[in-house]
Parts: C-alpha cells; structure tokens; sequence
C-alpha cells in the first residue's frame, strides 16, 4: 500500500515515463534527426592531449590489438559485439597510436554509417557523452590522412551528436549522465571554433552542478566517495582542456577542483582506496595520482570532518567515523545504513571495515550492502536504520532512495594527550524500539590501539530489544575466539596478530561478506550481542598489538 507521498511519486514516475516513452518515438522521426544537423565545422582549434582519456578509461595495463581485429566486421551484432563498451569508444585510450589509425577510421566511418540516427542503447545519454568525449580527445589520429569525405563526415556526426546533448541536457537528472553531457560540451566548445556556444552552454551548467551538488568544503551531498572521485575526474577533463586550449579558466573550476582534490587526499587511505562508506566500493586513484602528489593540506584550516565523516591519522593509524545523517532524499540513491559505522588501518593495513557497495556484483548484492547489518555499526532487533524504496517503476526513475531519515547529535571532538578521536549520538532507533546509540572512537597515540566505547540509552521502559553490534574485518585477516570468551585473537600474518578486547561481555566469530569489488568475499565478523530490556548498558572494546606471551588460545 502507497502512502500519500508514495502515492505522489508513483504518479510522477507515471507521467515521466510516459513523457520519456513519447519522446523516444520523436527522437526516431525524421523531423528530429533533420533538426539535429547544423553547419559543419572547417577546421579544428587545437589538438587536445589524447592521454587524458585515461583519467575516466576503466581500462587499466591493458591492450586492445587492434590489428588483429577485421575492421570491417566491428558493428556486426555478433556475441563479441554486444557491449556498449564498444560504442563509448573508451578503447581509444589503448590502442597502438603509431599503427592503429587507418583502422580507427574505417570503424568510425562505419559506425557513422550505421548508427548516425538516434538508436535508444547506442544513444543513451551516459554512452553518447563519452564517446563524444573519445573521439574529441582522439582528433588528432581520427582525422590524420583521413579523406575529405570522411573528416566532413566524421565532424557533422560529432555535431550532431553535440546538438542532441544541448537539447536534451536539461531535462537530465541523473547526475552522473549531467557531468558526462556538460563535459562533452565543452571540450566541444573549445575544439570546434563554430561552436562556441557549446563551451558557454557547458560552462554555466557546470556552474549551476556544482552549487547544486557540493557542500562548502567541496564533497558530493550524496555523501559518496566514489562521486567524489568520478566528477573530479571529468572536472579535470574540463579544466585540462580549457588550459590547453588557452581559454580563460573560471575561478568557480579551479575552486572545486582544489576541493575536491583535497577531499579525496584526505581520506586517502593506506591502500590507496576511500573508505566504504555512502555507496562507496572499490576505486582506483591511480588516474588522479599526480594530481594527488601536487595537492597538500593546508595544516592551519585542518578539518576533522568531511562530507560527514570524522578522520584523522596518526604514524601507523588511521580511523574513519561516519557522524552524519543520511542526505537528502534526492541524494540519497546509493545510501548505505551504516550510521557511526567506522573503519580502520593499522600499520598500513586494514582491519576493520564495512562490506562495501555491491553495485559492481549485481542489485541483489547492493540490496545487501545498503543494510545496517553490512557496516561496522549497531543493529536493534535485526533492523536496518533507514529503509528504502522498494517500487521498482519509483526506483527507476528515481533511484533507490530513502524512505525515512534519523539525526546525529551531540559531535564531540576529542584530541588531549595519548587520545584523539570523536564521539557522536544517533537516534535512527528511537522511534519503534525507544532507544539511542552513541559511540566514542579514539586512537591511542602512545600505545597504537584504538578504544571504543557504545552506549545503548533506553528512552523508553518495557521495549525488549536484542541488540548485536558488528566489527566486520578485512577479507585477508582471520579471527578466533579465545579462552577467555571476551576476546578474539586477530591473525594478519604468520608473525603478527591484534587482540579484540571487550569488557565484561562475550563476543562470538560470525561468518560475513564483503562486497567492495566485484565478486564476493567470504570474510570474518566479530559480534557482541545480547538482550536488553529497561536500563541504559556500556560496552567497552579495544583493539591492540598482541604481545608474544599474551592470550595464548
């Protein structure tokens, strides 16, 4: 059963669908393909560094053997021939540029030939975006020796291409496709003299994304860290050009730019990756690594937190506390329910962790990955935090967004002697179970431990609630209860193992899943459970170096 506000959204996926299933048909007319043509371009205004491309290409020590391949037979839909992968012409980034050019051009002319009218696949906002994006950053090899015929062809198809992008950017919502169209715009509108107008048009969206998009310190609202690294490579992409191009660069590009780039070294951690939070798997920083190398913190505005997130670094720790509330509902498609949910490195090593985003798996896996039970955090009677819309006809159109929202309170920054760290309270379980959840974080400089407390604060008397807190360890680390039965022995290597510590409790070694990558993993999860009914209950928990004579199992 819908809801009021249920019911509204359901009516609006309705009548966008329909509105989308409708220009579908036009955009196969006749009278659309003909409005899409415009004057062709003469000439080109600069060679734009076609290695640039490797900051958005998935593609990574690879190599596309392009003479192997019959030219002739690219686009025929055979099995090998079915990935959009193709059509994004991502590939480009790989190929033997002193060899492959003649064959670049016979599949681009084919391709034209073929698909230069609106095909709904080939077409689509996110593959037409970074193909445009290809072949612009590829010019120089795409057209060299080329025909007359075929560099008129191959310009007009770009255009055309261009202008369906104008006409229909600003009916485009998602934001990851909005970066990819606006992106494509301006390398446009910087290569092509004629068109101008593209690189104004791209500019003052890109303006208008930004201040929609960022909080003040520079981090995506939707409070994930892959965003972050993603629009700032296509911000980059914007930037090199226009630099290159020789083109005044607006202030409000290199301001995000430097945020965004400070945000992501931040949060950099020892393994070269982001912490799992808010949707976050997996990434590669490696495209950004220069630009990372370049980037310093300024140490007098140090910020403990960012995009919600508490972080700060010692010689051999590192520790990542998620403080925030969940974002706005209209941010929130890849939201995770992990609140006070942490992570932590020691040694260069981590392990602690959350299960990661499962996109990259299937929907079944980020289903998964989304509930309070798959972060490092607390769950009350196996309940998930925050609950998602579950429509599919509303997720569709609007992404699998939030259906309710919690508050954390009560952020307390502590660095005094041995101890920094944070404590902050949540109420995302008031209201159906009449309770709260703080917890308290801290690194322990002198002894490189990290202590933790949790307090579970019943608001309410007579709600039995079983409560189950979760420490979910790096894939590659194992665990074994002790004797003792409040303590786990945590292996990392033959020679080198932590003990899990807490106090006047039982804990347990539960099998888990990680789901960060692209297939999933078994790993361990350290579980202090129990039943609690009318009172308050602490719970205190460390984590340190294992001596050689200490907790023989």
């Amino acid at each position: 059963m819908f809801g009021l506000k249920g019911a509204y959204f359901y009516f609006i996926a309705i009548q966008i669908t329909l509105i989308k299933f409708f220009k579908r048909i036009y955009f196969l007319s006749n009278h659309y393909n003909n409005s899409l043509r415009s004057k062709i371009p003469v000439k080109i205004n600069f060679n734009p560094n076609p290695f640039l491309l490797t900051l958005i290409s998935p593609f990574s020590k690879k190599s596309f053997k392009l003479n192997e391949i019959n030219s002739s037979n690219f686009w025929i839909d055979d099995k090998n021939r079915k990935s959009l992968e193709d059509h994004n012409f991502l590939w480009l980034s790989l190929v033997d540029r002193k060899t492959d050019g003649k064959n670049i051009q016979k599949i681009i002319y084919l391709w034209i030939l073929k698909y230069s009218t609106f095909k709904r696949r080939i077409w689509e906002t996110s593959t037409l975006s970074t193909r445009v994006i290809s072949w612009l950053l590829n010019i120089d090899i795409i057209i060299n020796n080329g025909s007359f015929d075929f560099k008129r062809k191959f310009f007009e198809n770009v255009i055309i291409q261009c202008n369906h992008l104008k006409k229909n950017i600003r009916f485009e919502k998602n934001p990851v496709k909005k970066i990819e169209a606006l992106t494509a715009l301006i390398i446009s509108g910087v290569i092509f003299k004629e068109y101008e107008d593209n690189y104004d048009t791209g500019i003052r969206g890109l303006q208008r994304f930004v201040k929609s998009f960022y909080d003040e310190d520079g981090f995506p609202l939707t409070r994930n860290f892959n965003d972050l690294i993603f629009f700032t490579k296509y911000l980059l992409l914007c930037y090199e050009n226009i630099n290159d191009a020789q083109q005044y660069l607006p202030e409000f590009l290199d301001e995000i730019i430097k945020k965004n780039l400070n945000c992501i070294k931040s949060f950099q951690t020892p393994n070269n990756q982001t912490p799992l939070f808010n949707g976050t798997s997996e990434n590669d920083l490696i495209p950004l690594e220069k630009y990372l190398e370049k980037t310093k913190a300024n140490k007098k505005d140090r910020k403990y937190i960012l995009g919600g997130v508490f972080f700060v670094k010692t010689r051999s720790q590192s520790l990542y506390f998620d403080v925030s509330a969940p974002p706005n509902k209209s941010f929130s498609k890849n939201y995770q329910s992990g609140p006070l949910s942490f992570e932590y490195f020691l040694d260069g090593k981590k392990i602690i962790t959350n299960c990661g985003f499962g996109n990259n798996i299937s929907s079944k896996a980020e289903l998964i990955s989304r509930l309070t039970a798959s972060q490092t955090t607390l769950t009350v009677n196996d309940t998930s935090i925050t609950k998602f819309e579950r429509n599919k006809l509303i997720n569709r159109i609007f992404g699998n967004s939030i259906k309710n929202t919690f508050k954390t309170t009560d952020l307390k920054i502590k660095d005094e002697g041995k101890l920094i760290g944070c404590s902050a309270l949540h109420n995302g379980y008031e209201k159906n179970f009449g309770c709260m959840h703080r917890r308290e974080v801290y690194l322990d400089r002198d002894n490189n431990k990290l202590k933790g407390v949790d307090y579970i604060m019943k608001k309410s008397d007579g709600i039995p609630i079983r409560y189950v807190f979760r420490f979910h360890l790096n894939p590659e680390l194992s665990a074994v209860k002790t004797m003792s039965g409040n303590s786990a022995l945590i292996q990392i290597s033959k020679s080198r193992s932590l003990i899990f510590t807490v106090e006047e409790e039982n804990l347990e070694i539960e099998k888990s899943i990680y789901l960060g990558g692209k297939k999933i993993l078994d790993n361990t999860c350290i579980t202090i459970s129990g039943n609690l009914v009318n009172k308050n209950k602490s719970f205190n928990w460390e984590i340190k170096k294992k001596l050689d004579n200490e907790f023989k199992n």
